[in-house]
């Protein structure tokens, strides 16, 4: 006879918002296993992810923040150049704010778990509540099912968690990014992040290290005909080319020069502002964070940030409902762990309602043609924002 195993705690995803749930969960003395579809750590994916102040207290929490300071050098302020207007703007970056290798934040979060934390190979197909047990069973793609008494869901913009709890449909930009490291000997551009604008186009540079730097630049909306040629790296760098012939020599390097693994293009896609507003994120045992939940563009450079965010204040309203220490024997109670995910998303929803809001009218300002809808863009940007850096600032609270 089959038997299929029960857990208590269920995280799927082993991104950086599902290992970051899971540490923290386990420092609050919460054991909990984690479903990864991919068959090894996707810590060979993705270039670089910037953690502004907010994120970088959030990883103070979960304990792993000093040996990622080792691993990039502090990004002090930004620097916006019109070439086409031939004037530039820098601004001062208050707190620690780090560039950091995606492969390097995904390694740290991983060596924080006891060993045998992540369970890889296993894509989920679905979920269904059992009505007799109040429990969810969870069916994977290879045929085998699981029982969690609760799920959270870290499994990104395609996640099954979201659609389980009828999450609305996530919406695109019409414009995407191509992404890239570039090494050096050594640069000279110092710790600034730095962005360089003429007509509709947008590159953007920040250093990792002193070899290293990150770069992206604005694409136009990728034609699904023509989806397998983005695959090829060499595409992609011509194509990035071709978009900045006549930008500075140092731009025009970066990209040849760029690693041709770390090439890669990302369709922008974003949950509206107004569904995160109305959505039910959690329904009895299961609830979703990160980009399952708050999925945005990376204008300012928040969506790593929210998501370890996410992770602190769900562990905390779990052992602040009684929750923790439950590897010890003790039982979680249904009834604790659903008032605890309440809470956890009234905590978070005016935060990641800003965050995207922002966000949007950012991706609204860079994509529209019209000069009206720009000119009200920056208005409502102006009105509503009066700091547009203030969101650095927000402190998550301890663990």
């Amino acid at each position: 006879m089959h038997v299929v195993m029960e857990y208590e705690v269920v995280i799927i995803g082993a991104g950086i918002c599902g290992l970051a749930t899971a540490i923290a969960l386990h420092r609050k003395g919460i054991k909990t296993v984690v479903f990864e579809r991919s068959e090894t750590l996707r810590n060979t994916t993705g270039t670089a992810i910037f953690i502004r102040q907010n994120g970088m207290r959030a990883l103070d929490q979960l304990g792993v923040a000093e040996p990622l300071r080792h691993m990039a050098i502090p990004v002090q302020r930004e620097r916006e150049v019109w070439l086409d207007k031939g004037r530039q703007k820098e601004i001062p970056i208050d707190g620690e704010n780090l560039c950091l290798r995606r492969k390097h934040l995904i390694d740290t979060l991983y060596a924080a778990l006891p060993p045998g934390t992540v369970k890889f190979g296993r894509q989920l197909e679905s979920i269904k509540l059992d009505p007799n047990t109040a429990k969810h069973v969870l069916r994977f793609i290879d045929g085998s099912s699981i029982i969690a008494k609760v799920a959270i869901g870290c499994d990104g913009v395609n996640s099954v968690v979201a659609h389980f709890l009828k999450l609305k449909p996530l919406r695109m930009f019409s414009f995407g990014e191509i992404r890239g490291l570039t090494r050096y000997p050594s640069h000279s551009f110092g710790p600034e992040m730095a962005c360089f604008m003429k007509s509709d186009n947008v590159v953007g540079r920040i250093p990792i290290n002193d070899n290293l730097v990150s770069w992206y630049c604005k694409q136009p909306c990728v034609v699904q005909t023509d989806e397998r040629i983005w695959k090829d790296p060499e595409v992609l760098r011509q194509s990035t080319l071709d978009m900045i012939g006549d930008y500075p020599q140092e731009i025009k390097e970066m990209i040849e020069k760029a690693d041709a693994n770390t090439l890669s293009i990302k369709h922008l896609r974003y949950r509206a502002p107004w569904d995160l507003l109305t959505d039910t994120f959690c329904k009895g045992t299961v609830t979703v964070a990160g980009d399952a939940m708050h999925v945005m563009a990376p204008f300012l450079g928040q969506g790593g940030s929210a998501g370890l965010e996410d992770a602190v204040v769900l562990a905390r309203n779990m052992a602040q409902m009684g929750l923790d220490h439950n590897e010890s024997g003790r039982r979680l109670a249904t009834k604790c762990v659903g008032e605890a995910f309440e809470l956890y998303v009234k905590q978070r929803r005016i935060r990641f309602f800003l965050l995207s809001l922002q966000s949007y009218l950012i991706g609204v300002l860079f994509g529209t043609p019209s000069r009206l809808r720009k000119l009200i863009t920056i208005m409502l940007l102006a009105f509503l924002f009066r700091d547009p850096y203030g969101h650095i600032h927000y402190d998550c609270g301890g663990l």
